[in-house]
C-alpha cells in the first residue's frame, strides 16, 4: 500500500491545493473532461446550480460566467475552498463557497437545485456513500432538473502503466475483485507536474444501481471521454501514451 493510501481526502487536498489553482486548462482532464461537461451543462442560464467537489472553483467559475443564477460550491478541503474565496474575492462572481462533505447535505433544502454537478467526486466516495450522496441530489433536484457528473472510467486503472499523463495502480486487484477498494494515481499538468488523485473503484453495475436506487427512473445519457484527435494535434508527446484509452465516464441524467 502507498503511503498516500492513509491520507484522508482532505488532507490530500489540502496538501496538494496550490497545484490544482489555475484559470486556463493545465490539467489533463481540463482538455479530456471539463470542457465536454461544460458542453452538456448548457444551457445554465437563469438556473440555480450546486457543485459538489468544487475544488478550487475552476469548473464552478465557469458555469457562472455562463449565466448561472446562484452557484453554490461545497468542497471537503479547506484550503481548496480557501483558494476559491481567494479568487472570488477578485472576481465578484457571486459564487457562495462552503467547506463540507458531500455525503452530509441533509442543511440544503429539498428541490432547491435546477443543475448539481459532480466533477470527479464519486470516485472518492465508498459505494455506501455513493449511494447515499445520488438520493442526497435526487431529493435536492427540482422536477426536471438535471444531474451531470463524470468519474474516472472504471476500465482505466486496468489499461494504463503507471506512468503521466494519468494512471491508478489498482494493486494487483481486478475489474470485479477490486470493487469498493481504493487505488491510488496521479494525474499530469502540461508543465510536467503531478499531482495526486484517487479512485474507490466502482464498476458499471454500482453506478447504475446507485442511480436507480436513488429515484432516477429514466436511461442516462452517457459518454466515455478520452484523448481525441484535436488533442492528440495539440500535444501529441503529452496525450500519445492515452491514445485509444477511455479515461472518464460521464453521466446526464433529468429527475
Amino acid at each position: 500500500m502507498s503511503a498516500s493510501a492513509s491520507v484522508s481526502t482532505k488532507e490530500l487536498y489540502d496538501a496538494a491545493s496550490n497545484d490544482w489553482q489555475r484559470t486556463a486548462p493545465i490539467l489533463l482532464s481540463d482538455y479530456t473532461a471539463r470542457p465536454f461537461l461544460l458542453e452538456w451543462c448548457a444551457p445554465v442560464d437563469g438556473l440555480d446550480v450546486l457543485d459538489l467537489g468544487c475544488g478550487e472553483g475552476y469548473f464552478a467559475r465557469q458555469l457562472k460566467q455562463r449565466g448561472a443564477a446562484t452557484l453554490r460550491g461545497i468542497d471537503v478541503s479547506a484550503e481548496m475552498i480557501r483558494a476559491a474565496a481567494r479568487r472570488e474575492e477578485q472576481e465578484g462572481l457571486g459564487i457562495e463557497y462552503s467547506t463540507g462533505n458531500a455525503t452530509d447535505l441533509a442543511d440544503l433544502q429539498a428541490q432547491s437545485f435546477d443543475l448539481i454537478v459532480a466533477v470527479f467526486l464519486f470516485n472518492y466516495l465508498d459505494l455506501q456513500q455513493t449511494r447515499h450522496t445520488m438520493r442526497e441530489v435526487f431529493r435536492l433536484l427540482r422536477p426536471g432538473g438535471r444531474f451531470v457528473f463524470a468519474v474516472p472510467h472504471p476500465s482505466l486503472p486496468f489499461l494504463c502503466e503507471k506512468t503521466a499523463p494519468f494512471y491508478f495502480d489498482p494493486e494487483g486487484k481486478g475489474y470485479f475483485s477490486g470493487r469498493d477498494s481504493q487505488f491510488e494515481g496521479a494525474i499530469w499538468r502540461r508543465d510536467g507536474k503531478s499531482v495526486p488523485v484517487r479512485s474507490v473503484h466502482k464498476n458499471l453495475e454500482d453506478y447504475f444501481g446507485a442511480l436507480a436506487a436513488a429515484g432516477f427512473d429514466k436511461m442516462p445519457q452517457l459518454a466515455e471521454l478520452h484523448a481525441t484527435e484535436a488533442h492528440l494535434e495539440l500535444d501529441p508527446a503529452w496525450f500519445g501514451p492515452l491514445r485509444d484509452k477511455p479515461l472518464h465516464l460521464a453521466f446526464q441524467l433529468v429527475k
